[in-house]
């Protein structure tokens, strides 16, 4: 009996000691991808201030890209709200208050979000 208790604790030790090790790995693999994506932003970030001062010394104007989407959160209930909000509301799939919802920026989703 003791024999198989010292085999099943050897085991469980060897088991706990790999999940250890692929937890190490997996914070080692985070970090680095935490670190590319920092980076990426950081050059993100350079790249517009270049163009900012290009275009400043060259006389013109930077444009920055406007985002392309956007959060949508239902904040009122449906008391006291038109029939045409209602509709909008329900395009949006916002059928709940505190419901949220991605939704691409484009002339006809600016139409309904002003609406509402």
């Amino acid at each position: 009996k003791m024999d198989r208790f010292l085999k099943l604790r050897e085991a469980r030790k060897a088991r706990i000691a790999k999940r250890v090790k692929a937890a190490k790995e997996e914070r080692k693999e985070m970090v680095k991808r935490a670190r590319a994506y920092e980076m990426e932003y950081h050059k993100k970030e350079m790249s517009e201030a270049n163009q900012k001062k290009q275009a400043r010394l060259s006389g013109n104007f930077y444009v920055p890209a406007e985002p392309k989407l956007a959060f949508v959160i239902r904040i009122r209930g449906i008391n006291g709200v038109s029939p045409q909000v209602r509709k909008i509301l329900q395009l949006l799939r916002l059928r709940q208050i505190h419901n949220g919802v991605f939704v691409k920026i484009n002339k006809a989703a600016l139409g309904l979000l002003k609406r509402v």
